[in-house]
């Protein structure tokens, strides 16, 4: 087999591994699927996502040692403003109760109801384990969209998704 044939089967094996990689794609198997409910009871409150039933939910996962979560979080705290029908639920799935609070209030985190998960079952029910991920459900409690990565969700774009809903 030549250079070309050599080079045939790199781009399609590339081409094969890139098309069927796990379930963080474009369009993951939950999208149109209702959302799980979880509660996670940290020291502060119970929060349950069912409790939000009938409002559009921005869900993020994230951590206190992901510096691409702190990148995003000045655009979450604003999405309520500017979209007043949504509600951002940022849960942390820290193991350490300490750094979470630290880094809450380090950066002046408000605007959206935090949580922190130290049993990780509201992630792991996502599939979640690499943040910042992030999901929109919508009124009716059903999985819109998901999002790997920062995010600037006061782009047009993401505000008028959100509207729409």
């Amino acid at each position: 087999m030549g250079w070309k044939g050599i080079f045939s089967v790199c781009a399609l094996l590339v081409a094969t591994v890139a098309g069927t990689g796990c379930d963080r794609g474009n369009h993951p198997a939950q999208v149109g699927m209702i959302a799980p409910d979880f509660i996670v009871h940290d020291q502060a409150q119970t929060v349950s996502l069912d409790r939000y039933r009938g409002k559009t939910v921005v869900l993020n996962f994230w951590a206190s040692w992901c510096p691409p979560c702190l990148e995003e979080f000045p655009s979450l705290m604003q999405l309520p403003q500017q979209v007043p029908n949504v509600v951002v639920l940022a849960v942390s799935f820290d193991t350490d109760a300490e750094a979470y609070r630290q880094y809450v209030a380090d950066n002046h985190l408000r605007n959206m109801v935090l949580a922190l998960d130290l049993s990780q079952k509201s992630n792991l029910a996502f599939g979640t384990t690499r943040p910042p991920e992030t999901y929109i459900i919508d009124a009716q409690g059903r999985i819109r969209r998901k999002f790997i990565g920062a995010q600037d969700w006061t782009s047009p774009e993401i505000e008028n998704y959100l509207r729409n809903l």
